[in-house]
């Protein structure tokens, strides 16, 4: 898949990505680039295992999947990808292009189309949530929220 076969909104993406791997002091090397691409362009989360076909289908290279894992992984760190942990698949941010200050991530999880609607939590409710939480002696480790349903799109259609 070369830039000029991304649609205009993927190359936009893209290039805020390498600017905020830059501003970070990171690089997105070509083939992390060509995995966030491969996420771009699911209409649903993907396991690593799935990235890794769609990945040898769009580039026409073979990628090993721990390969794929550690790319993932940095992917994560610069805030580029979410890890959706109840299925363990991946899905970009919808906010990568956003300016400004990004919300604690939700995930709206349909459990018959498989679609992923991330929404953000305002953080006066995540630190409300932190103060109960640790009134119970808890310790939170992931401030992440995932919910499962039925989207609306499938509510409309026939089963």
């Amino acid at each position: 898949m070369k830039s000029s076969d991304m649609p205009l909104d993927i190359d936009q993406i893209i290039k805020k990505s390498q600017e905020v791997c830059t501003l970070a002091g990171a690089k997105l090397t070509d083939k992390r680039k060509n995995v966030l691409i491969v996420l771009l362009a699911a209409a649903t989360p993907l396991s690593a295992y799935e990235i890794v076909e769609r990945y040898k289908t769009h580039f026409h290279e073979a990628l090993p999947v721990m390969s794929v894992y550690r790319m993932l992984d940095f992917l994560i760190q610069e805030k580029l990808v979410h890890k959706l942990e109840t299925s363990g698949q991946y899905m970009s941010c919808a906010h990568i292009t956003c300016e400004h200050q990004h919300e604690t991530p939700q995930f709206l999880i349909c459990d018959r189309c498989g679609s992923v609607k991330e929404i953000g939590i305002k953080q006066h409710i995540i630190a409300e949530l932190e103060r109960s939480i640790q009134s119970t002696g808890f310790t939170l480790a992931h401030q992440q929220l995932e919910l499962h349903g039925i989207c609306e799109h499938c509510q409309i259609k026939p089963q």
